[in-house]
């Protein structure tokens, strides 16, 4: 059933990266932006609609990496549970983090609506499911946490209701985020694009940079095709940046995470399965993330992959038997798509706008950028054009470098493993 897959993405299927027009290189602008994905092209935008000149360029097709390639869970996550939080950074400055994924999720909704961008956006919220009865009583001690302060409405699902949630009997109960939502992730990186050339921004895919140089008070932007004179630079790369930026590279580890498609399956079969539609998860360190196609036709899902083998055929095999535990009557359902693609952490897990020697970040954006890259995307070009409302709690310092790193994580195999090994002896439930 996972041989012969399309090893693209299903998302590809309705909108696939573009291969751009190949514009010349402008001799110089205000600002140059490396990285066309979420954070590069709301950055670019928010410039281009203050009036400033912006390149960006993209070793890729725009938005080829993780921008098409993610699950279109607009969650706005943190790694780090609300409570946990609290206990480790107290309160204000935990309100401050919970406090802005919720305004950057009703900012994400809110832009979508307002620039009428067609990327099949619902707020139809998120079911996550308890893998042991311990991991219940954790969550419904957070959701109380959560709408104590944040007033987001979570609530709670007992078991014994659960398949008004979802058609499964592997969960014991679980917990509802009604703020959480889902899109089309390729449709909605092509409306951004489509948005930020309309604005004026010149996008260059397929032109990696090879080197930004600060000279004076400006910067000279080495590409595959000219050098371009800038008075700013962003660089917005996240689990795709290259050795061209070793310093980012040292603090950013790449991981993998693959997804697979199912066959489209009968409508009565959906609505058994996921009757509301919601975007899906489970508590663990090492989850899983699952959801209905946008036409409502599919089950999607997707895991960590824990390897840089591009084949993939082991790992969607083992998302394949993730889904039949969940599902036992799709034993006998065919996938259709295997993909992956890279998402970034960093050593603290929390998305970053940073400036290290005049150069201004976006970046680490910890598996959930449908939120965290645009919103952080759209607050770094606020800032440099001096919004003084552009304020967030993610700005500050870099993240550190990870020990005896260089770009290459071959920790990670060992990592995942060790999160395997505690999701197996019940050490600690993933909100």
């Amino acid at each position: 059933m996972t041989t012969e897959l399309t090893p693209r993405p299903f998302w590809w299927e309705a909108a696939q990266p573009q291969v751009l027009p190949a514009e010349p290189v402008l001799p110089a602008c205000d600002v140059a932006i490396v990285g066309a994905g979420y954070a590069g092209l709301s950055a670019a935008l928010v410039l281009a609609r203050a009036g400033r000149s912006v390149q960006v360029f993209d070793r890729q097709r725009p938005g080829e990496g993780a921008s098409s390639r993610n699950g279109g869970i607009a969650s706005g996550n943190i790694r780090m549970g609300f409570s946990k939080m609290v206990d480790a950074l107290g309160l204000d400055r935990a309100k401050r983090v919970y406090g802005e994924g919720k305004t950057a999720r009703q900012g994400l909704a809110t832009f979508i609506a307002e620039e009428n961008i067609d990327c099949d956006f619902e707020l139809v919220g998120r079911f996550t499911g308890a893998v042991r009865p311990e991991h219940y009583e954790t969550q419904g001690r957070e959701a109380d946490f959560l709408n104590r302060h944040l007033d987001v409405g979570a609530h709670m699902v007992a078991r014994a209701d659960q398949h008004g949630e979802i058609g499964s009997d592997l969960y014991h109960g679980g917990m509802v985020r009604p703020d959480i939502g889902g899109l089309h992730p390729a449709k909605f990186v092509a409306g951004l694009l489509a948005k930020t050339t309309e604005a004026g921004v010149i996008v260059h895919g397929e032109t990696p940079v090879t080197r930004v140089r600060r000279d004076g008070n400006g910067f000279d932007v080495i590409t595959a095709r000219g050098t371009v004179r800038a008075g700013d630079v962003i660089v917005a790369t996240n689990g795709y940046t290259d050795g061209v930026d070793r310093w980012l590279r040292r603090r950013l580890v790449p991981v993998p995470s693959r997804m697979i498609a199912t066959e489209p399956l009968a409508p009565e079969v959906m609505a058994r399965l996921m009757p509301r539609r919601r975007m899906l998860g489970e508590t663990l360190k090492m989850y899983h993330y699952f959801r209905p196609s946008p036409d409502g036709s599919r089950i999607l899902l997707g895991g960590r992959e824990g390897t840089y083998d591009d084949g993939g055929t082991a790992f969607a095999k083992h998302l394949r038997a993730r889904l039949i535990k969940v599902f036992p009557e799709l034993a006998q359902v065919a996938l259709t798509h295997s993909w992956s693609g890279y998402v970034a952490f960093n050593l603290d897990f929390m998305p970053r706008l940073f400036v290290r020697d005049g150069v201004h970040y976006a970046t680490g954006f910890c598996g959930s950028g449908v939120v965290w890259a645009w919103w952080i995307g759209q607050l770094v070009a606020s800032r440099l054009i001096g919004e003084e409302t552009a304020e967030s709690a993610f700005a500050g310092a870099p993240p550190g470098a990870v020990p005896f790193y260089s770009g290459r994580p071959w920790f990670l195999p060992v990592v995942l493993t060790w999160f395997g090994l505690q999701d197996r002896y019940k050490v600690l439930a993933k909100i």
